[in-house]
């Protein structure tokens, strides 16, 4: 059987669970040195670095002169670009700008007694870099990943929003990326991959500018590199393999349920699909048409090593239990096809996003709702969010004194900085009491 239903009541099923909410893992020693290597290299050797990484992964031919994308380029994919394509994208740039519009966050001033003045000033980065992968040596553009990523960026007010990307073959990069970018106000578009891109996008080399945020998703490599920048800049997250917990009840279609997990099966071997469920036979009819399914896709070999390997099925007394193991694993995407799941939303407390009812597949959470598909993983649910609007911009504080206020408050002041044993703090105060005083 591809994957074998455990009652999680059993001492399988409480070994499963432990394994499901100790998940998270990081890079290998290996790919960790070889990631500090290329970073070192990059810092070093710019340009050079990021042009014999290229030729080496990517396009032997490549020549240091094609690293930026021209004007020229960018005005033949859009006319390369199928006027299908075209309105879908706009759908896509709709749905998602409407969405994070409303994540906007404003300054604030508050005015206290004695002319106390205190508040926050929310201003954006100046640069943020979009991280692109290939997908398949460009084969299937993730233009979603462009969209997600560069809209909101553009929305916090980032003045400078830069995409890098490897080349396929030929040092080519697919039409649709490029278009996608345009239409989001991306111009400054750079063939480059891997994590020689991520330390070019961290320090800088001389052709492209240091960034302040680092966005975007990638393989172990781009993680690792994004782990070790991580502080010079911001980045989103450390993202691991995608994942998906569907609850069902007696209401749920297995076919649904099967073609859910199937879909994020896909991405990768070490994608995770789990089911938890209320009833047995929900169990094994999705089992059947996980099998049924898997003959129809193109990349059943993916999807298949990551069913058989990591796909988990648990059944439990019923809902309150199953919502329960949820919060616990706190998945990247929970689904809910049960009857009436609104009336369930209240008791989860993690996931990066939930889906509610039949008709709500993670698929079109990756592609046209408008939440952001940037989420976490590996559990980090439980305390981090989706890609936002927030991870474009910084708050200072604002704080202004009056005489009358400072004079109020500075014994306070005194008697703290004294406790702490920072007697420059106190000065600091007393020095302007004496001038007050005279």
């Amino acid at each position: 059987m591809l994957i074998t239903p455990i009652d999680t009541a059993s001492e399988q099923g409480r070994r499963q669970l432990a394994g499901l909410q100790a998940r998270f893992h990081s890079a290998d020693d290996r790919c960790r040195e070889a990631v500090t290597g290329i970073i070192a290299n990059v810092r070093e050797n710019g340009d050079n670095a990021l042009l014999q990484y290229t030729r080496q992964f990517d396009d032997p031919d490549f020549s240091k002169d094609r690293l930026r994308v021209t004007e020229q380029e960018l005005a033949e994919a859009m006319a390369q670009v199928p006027p299908d394509l075209l309105a879908t994208l706009d759908l896509a740039i709709d749905r998602i700008r409407s969405f994070h519009e409303r994540e906007r966050q404003q300054s604030l001033i508050v005015t206290g007694e004695n002319g106390v003045i205190t508040g926050r000033l929310v201003q954006p980065v100046d640069a943020a870099g979009l991280y692109v992968p290939g997908g398949q040596g460009g084969r299937t553009p993730l233009v979603s990943s462009v969209l997600m990523n560069g809209i909101p960026a553009a929305i916090a007010g980032v003045g400078r929003r830069i995409m890098v990307t490897p080349p396929g073959p030929g040092g080519k990069i697919h039409p649709a990326l490029l278009v996608a970018a345009q239409k989001i106000g991306i111009t400054e578009i750079y063939r480059t991959g891997s994590a020689w891109a991520i330390a070019g996008l961290a320090y800088g080399t001389a052709t492209i500018a240091p960034v302040d945020v680092i966005v975007g998703p990638g393989n172990q490599y781009v993680t690792e590199a994004k782990r070790q920048v991580n502080g010079r800049v911001r980045i989103d997250m450390i993202a691991g393999p995608s994942e998906v917990l569907i609850i069902a009840d007696e209401t749920a279609n297995p076919a649904y349920i099967a073609a859910d997990m199937l879909a994020q099966a896909e991405h990768d071997p070490l994608a995770l699909a789990i089911l938890v469920t209320t009833h047995l036979d929900i169990a094994h009819e999705t089992v059947y048409q996980l099998e049924l399914q898997l003959k129809t896709l193109d990349r059943q070999s993916i999807a298949r090593t990551s069913i058989r390997d990591h796909g988990v099925m648990l059944i439990v007394d019923d809902l309150h239990q199953a919502i329960g193991i949820a919060n616990q694993i706190a998945a990247e995407h929970l689904e809910l096809m049960v009857r009436n799941p609104f009336e369930w939303l209240p008791l989860i407390r993690h996931a990066g996003a939930i889906f509610l009812g039949n008709h709500t597949p993670e698929a079109v959470g990756d592609y046209v709702a408008g939440p952001n598909h940037v989420l976490p993983t590996m559990g980090t649910a439980r305390y981090s969010s989706s890609l936002s609007v927030d991870t474009f911009i910084k708050k200072s504080s604002l704080i202004s004194y009056s005489r009358a206020a400072f004079a109020a408050d500075s014994a306070h002041i005194i008697r703290l900085a004294e406790l702490e044993g920072l007697t420059a703090h106190a000065a600091s105060i007393k020095v302007r009491l004496e001038e007050i005083k005279k």
